[in-house]
């Protein structure tokens, strides 16, 4: 398991502004983005390594 204790948490750019639905990704972890729930903040995070967190948002990016 990660150790996220110093992860400064920001919202997606693509989470809705109606205070529900909303991810939060920290990265600035040396090695790791985190990527967890805005509404159970002390609940589990996923993790992933920069590369594969790149390719997903590249990926995930909607397309003109």
């Amino acid at each position: 398991m990660a150790d996220l204790t110093g992860a400064r948490w920001r919202k997606s750019s693509r989470s809705g502004g109606n205070g529900g639905e909303c991810v939060e990704v920290a990265d600035n972890l040396p090695g790791l983005v985190a990527v967890r729930d805005s509404k159970d903040p002390t609940g589990s995070a996923l993790t992933f390594t920069p590369t594969a967190w790149t390719t997903f948002t590249r990926a995930t990016q909607q397309r003109a």
